[in-house]
């Protein structure tokens, strides 16, 4: 959300500019100086011509700089948000991973100190506690879930009080 901020008032503060110089960019060069800067950059020996053809070329400067950063104020604006979006990708994806839901693979009858889970998901489980023991009051595919938490992960299965599991690597 941060980078989100930031993009948005690059974006606004280079509109912010450019409306700015559009206002300076009627003035011509003697306006936008002091009569000591003016007479200091010897501008003063031009003719009339000459500081018209200057006026042109630095209008033509302004809205060519003004043009270069608006574009590079958008693409970096752009590109934050596309990285504050795949940011929020990527925790939404671990999120996911941590909160699984999904149905044991065939029947269970409950919990006897070192019972394998097999979801339909495909992932296994084996019971964390070897002392939990737990009957299962629904015994065909109940649902299951499987979250993760600072401790390690835990499962509540329709029908049984929560408990710890370990994912099986290798099943």
């Amino acid at each position: 959300m941060p980078h989100l901020r930031l993009s948005l008032l690059l974006i606004l503060g280079s509109v912010a500019g450019v409306c700015v110089a559009q206002e300076d960019s009627g003035a011509g060069i003697q306006q936008m100086m002091t009569a000591e800067e003016f007479k200091a950059a010897g501008l003063d020996k031009l003719s009339h011509e000459e500081l018209q053809k200057l006026d042109a070329w630095l209008q033509g400067y302004r809205q060519t700089t003004e043009k270069k950063a608006s574009e590079t104020a958008e693409k970096k604006a752009g590109e934050e948000v596309k990285k504050a979006t795949e940011e929020a990708n990527a925790r939404a994806a671990k999120a996911r991973f941590d909160n699984i839901v999904s149905r044991v693979d065939g029947s269970i009858e409950g919990l006897k100190g070192r019972t394998i889970i097999k979801l339909e998901d495909g992932t296994v489980w084996k019971q964390g506690n070897v002392d939990d023991r737990y009957r299962a009051s629904v015994t065909d595919h109940p649902v299951a879930i499987v979250s993760h938490s600072p401790f390690g992960y835990k499962m509540r299965i329709e029908g049984m009080p929560e408990f710890y599991v370990n994912p099986v690597r290798n099943p």
